[in-house]
């Protein structure tokens, strides 16, 4: 607005007074921003996008407003998120969108497909009961790494895990020995349950009771 207030004096010789009552606005603060604003509170305001522009840039653009409110309030500045996300705005500021992260376990075809026997009553009343695996990718210095574990819901420990460059039958069933192993070596009547990723393992081959998808 005041550039276009400027534009009229200039293009056709407009009182800049008078096109500031036509629009409502105030001359001293047209006058400020013609000369420019060197109050204390536009010099804070300056310092803030600089050092929100630093945060951002530290997060390689990860980074939303939260979490910059959050690194400025821990370097003693005062100031709310809505500020901080009004700044970013206007500095054409935005974090990128989080990509999906792609399953790892893979439905398999053409196998022996293991019956529901937990039905979504996952709690269990002592130990040796139900047990549930999972996979999960870790990302370390040399590359990925593929964690398989078997977690015994009645003691809420994790009883059993193998750790391997791929998430497959081989993986999966070195947790679940593993799990047995620890145990005794004999745990009979515990339900295995996990997604539904088979890995080809018959349930007489470890004494147990298959549920769902194995890690």
């Amino acid at each position: 607005m005041a550039a276009f207030i400027a534009a009229q004096r200039a293009d056709h010789g407009v009182p800049q007074v008078v096109s500031c009552q036509a629009l409502g606005v105030s001359p001293a603060w047209f006058y400020k921003w013609r000369h420019g604003d060197g109050s204390p509170r536009r010099a804070r305001r300056e310092r803030l996008k600089a050092e929100i522009g630093r945060l951002f840039e530290a997060h390689q653009g990860k980074r939303g407003s939260p979490v910059i409110t959050a690194d400025l309030t821990d370097a003693g500045w005062a100031v709310s998120k809505n500020t901080v996300a009004a700044l970013m705005a206007e500095m054409g500021l935005a974090a990128r969108a989080k990509r999906k992260r792609r399953a790892t376990t893979r439905p398999g075809k053409g196998r022996w497909r293991a019956p529901d026997l937990v039905q979504r009553d996952f709690p269990a009343q002592g130990i040796n009961r139900k047990w549930y695996g999972d996979g999960t990718e870790i990302r370390t210095g040399e590359g990925k790494l593929q964690l398989a574990s078997v977690l015994d819901m009645g003691s809420r420990r994790i009883v059993g895990f193998a750790l391997g460059e791929h998430h497959d039958a081989e993986l999966a069933y070195g947790a679940l020995a593993m799990a047995v192993a620890v145990r005794g070596g004999q745990v009979p009547g515990v339900i295995m349950h996990t997604d539904q990723a088979e890995v080809g393992v018959k349930p007489e081959n470890l004494r147990m009771t298959w549920s769902g998808r194995a890690c």
